[in-house]
């Protein structure tokens, strides 16, 4: 039988569970399309240092309760308040980049499982993720254009490696939503699924991942993290380190074993 824990939080806006290999991260603020609050990118963050620590998660998955909307944007009703001076605007600023760093920075799969709405700072978290895995039926965009409002350059960059010029230029320029059949096109979604199949989908994936090896998956995952940055921070040491880890871990032994007696190896993280 598989056990659920949850994370204990401040805010019921933001859920933190254990499921197996897996961790859930879920928006939940369905009423206003799981909008992100400061409260929320604070809860997030907490989330994911717990998943990070938690050596029984193999793969971490993000996704919107109520089945409208993954993320529609930043909590906009919070703006005259948290974002309306440079001194607001820095101190949010912080709190949500922190989040989106650790989302970034996860040494572990992060797979965005998106239902509805993805739009603004919603498309962020889930570009910030490795994978993108949507439903039917899907909405994409930046709507920033028509808020008046710049785009910091860390947050184009992260488009901009996934989809190419074009698309970004496309994405910020019309300002207008995409479906998931564009979104997939484009590159900036990996796989779309029926609605209805969604879940099971996202959660056979994580199957996957969770029955290879960690140590490799780490390597790959910081691999293509550093061969993304630009050619004089690119750390070939760090990548070259990772890979030695996994030669020399008790993972390659049983993998090679496991390879020659024709079984299933069973991987544990060393």
């Amino acid at each position: 039988m598989t056990v659920t824990r949850e994370i204990a939080l401040q805010t019921d806006r933001m859920i933190g569970r254990i499921e197996g290999p897996i961790g859930w991260l879920v928006f939940n603020n369905p009423e206003r399309r799981n909008a992100v609050s400061m409260e929320m990118w604070t809860a997030m963050a907490t989330i994911l240092e717990a998943f990070e620590s938690d050596t029984t998660v193999r793969a971490i998955v993000l996704y919107g309760a109520g089945g409208k909307a993954f993320v529609s944007g930043a909590d906009i009703s919070q703006f005259e308040e948290q974002r309306s001076s440079p001194e607001t605007i820095a101190q949010y600023d912080a709190i949500s980049g922190r989040a989106q760093r650790l989302l970034s920075d996860s040494a572990k799969p992060t797979i965005a499982m998106i239902q509805g709405y993805c739009i603004g700072g919603g498309l962020g978290v889930a570009v910030s993720c490795d994978l993108r895995i949507a439903a039917e039926g899907s909405k994409f965009g930046v709507p920033a254009a028509r808020l008046g409002l710049g785009y910091a350059a860390p947050g184009v960059k992260k488009l901009l490696d996934l989809v190419g010029p074009a698309f970004t230029r496309e994405i910020f320029y019309t300002a207008r939503h995409f479906s998931a059949e564009e979104a997939k096109a484009m590159g900036l979604v990996n796989r779309v699924v029926p609605e209805a199949e969604l879940e099971d989908y996202v959660r056979g994936y994580c199957a996957l991942i969770a029955d290879n090896a960690p140590l490799t998956i780490r390597a790959l995952n910081r691999t293509v993290t550093e061969l993304l940055r630009s050619s004089p921070d690119f750390d070939r040491a760090l990548c070259d380190r990772l890979v030695a880890e996994c030669v020399a871990s008790q993972d390659y032994i049983e993998g090679r074993r496991a390879f020659m007696e024709k079984r299933k190896p069973v991987f544990r993280g060393v």
